[in-house]
């Protein structure tokens, strides 16, 4: 291979690829994944990020050589998603920071939900028809588990920026293409919104474009944390002179629990809601029966007083669900006399909950702090996190030790597979347990 001659010693990456002649890289690549997949020594490793979604990809069984086929989302499912979406504010952003690019250098923008589901493309038209003829196309699912190793499934896999390059991907057809993706979160609780790409012809690679799909996508997210803090300010202003004439206990909220004002009861970030919720009254896990009425942008929240808090003490509470069955999106679900009640849970918040779901017997924070971090000193973090939780399932979770309460019955949802529960998770206890299945 002359001056870019590769050996086991010598690290494969996107400079290194971009350095070599391209057929070059292109045979270099295939036999990487040739040797790999047939279990044999390749002449240089796949990079970590390549290797670990192959190994995912062989233990779906996926067939390598299957087409990039999917069924598509009807129209009015695909509107549907698309207007549910935060990704939809910050469109003109995402376009203007990458489409433009996109097309100049032949290459395609795509925009995807949570789930792999394209719901925005554009770009270079006659890649477009190229990607049409690849099933990249709106409501085309890009998961993993539906196209094999490609940059949007692998970003929405381990929720980190990837680029993937020619026999990088699992599935042979999309063998001429290059990618580049990076998740983008929601800013206010780091949940998962969906996944950048910039795509095109394996011609078309480059190794900053995934420099700069990455810093458009963190583009994206300071808007969205702006969007949200005006909001609630705005909120606040309406809800304050409220909040003065009201006697007892009541919040105001927006439409998805954000705190923007608050009496009588110890300020907290978010309010948990239930998926639907309208004028009247509702029981909340965090803060009991309530009073719900309608505020321009979101709610107000007056805790009834004959109602103990969290509603545990007083029977409306005595089912919790753990729902770890899927790889990405985990849910809570609590329910009772009162009514039930569900959230989606963070990853932290998440290996919390499923650790206490093992203990009934309830953990120290010590003992968190080794089951979480290998180290019983972080206590500090531990209890930090702990609150967090509390406030939201203040009725169901009790403490001193950490504990669901006696009177729940604890029900925990796990994955078919033991290696994709929690898949994110380096907390020991977790990974324990996921070995012991």
């Amino acid at each position: 291979m002359n001056n870019t001659r590769l050996d086991m010693n010598t690290r494969l990456d996107m400079k290194r690829l971009a350095a070599m002649d391209a057929a070059q890289a292109a045979r270099l690549l295939h036999r990487v994944r040739e040797e790999t997949l047939a279990g044999r020594t390749p002449p240089i490793a796949p990079r970590p990020e390549i290797d670990a979604s192959w190994r995912r990809m062989a233990r779906l069984g996926l067939d390598p050589d299957r087409g990039t086929s999917s069924v598509l989302l009807r129209r009015d499912e695909l509107e549907q998603r698309r207007r549910g979406t935060l990704l939809a504010e910050v469109l003109e952003t995402l376009s203007c920071g990458l489409a433009g690019i996109a097309d100049a250098s032949r290459q395609i923008m795509v925009v995807t939900d949570e789930h792999g589901r394209v719901l925005w493309r554009e770009g270079h038209p006659a890649v477009m028809r190229q990607a049409t003829g690849i099933c990249l196309e709106e409501g085309a699912a890009w998961t993993e588990g539906a196209t094999g190793t490609n940059a949007v499934g692998t970003a929405l896999a381990t929720h980190r920026a990837v680029q993937v390059h020619s026999a990088e991907h699992y599935v042979q057809a999309l063998h001429n293409w290059t990618c580049a993706a990076a998740p983008v979160h929601d800013p206010r609780d780091r949940r998962l919104l969906g996944v950048l790409d910039v795509s095109g012809p394996a011609s078309t690679f480059h190794p900053s474009m995934l420099a700069l799909v990455g810093s458009v996508a963190r583009l994206a997210e300071a808007e969205l944390r702006e969007r949200h803090r005006g909001s609630v300010e705005r909120l606040r202003a309406v809800a304050a002179p409220i909040l003065c004439r009201v006697g007892g206990r009541a919040v105001a909220v927006d439409v998805h629990g954000w705190t923007a004002a608050v009496t009588g009861l110890a300020p907290v970030d978010r309010i948990a809601l239930p998926k639907t919720l309208g004028s009247g009254r509702v029981w909340l896990p965090s803060l009991g029966l309530c009073a719900v009425e309608p505020l321009p942008g979101g709610w107000l929240l007056r805790v009834e007083e004959d109602t103990a808090r969290g509603g545990a003490e007083s029977g409306a509470a005595s089912r919790v669900v753990l729902d770890l069955s899927r790889p990405r999106r985990w849910t809570v679900a609590v329910s009772g006399a009162a009514g039930s009640w569900q959230q989606e849970l963070s990853p932290r918040h998440a290996e919390l909950l499923y650790l206490l779901a093992l203990h009934p017997e309830g953990r120290t924070a010590a003992e968190l702090a080794q089951d979480v971090f290998g180290d019983r000193t972080r206590t500090v973090t531990v209890r930090a996190e702990m609150s967090r939780v509390r406030r939201t399932l203040a009725g169901v979770l009790a403490h001193r030790p950490y504990r669901f309460r006696e009177e729940i019955a604890v029900e925990v949802l796990r994955p078919a597979a033991p290696e994709e529960l929690l898949p994110h998770s380096t907390a020991p206890a977790v990974r324990r347990a996921g070995a012991a299945r």
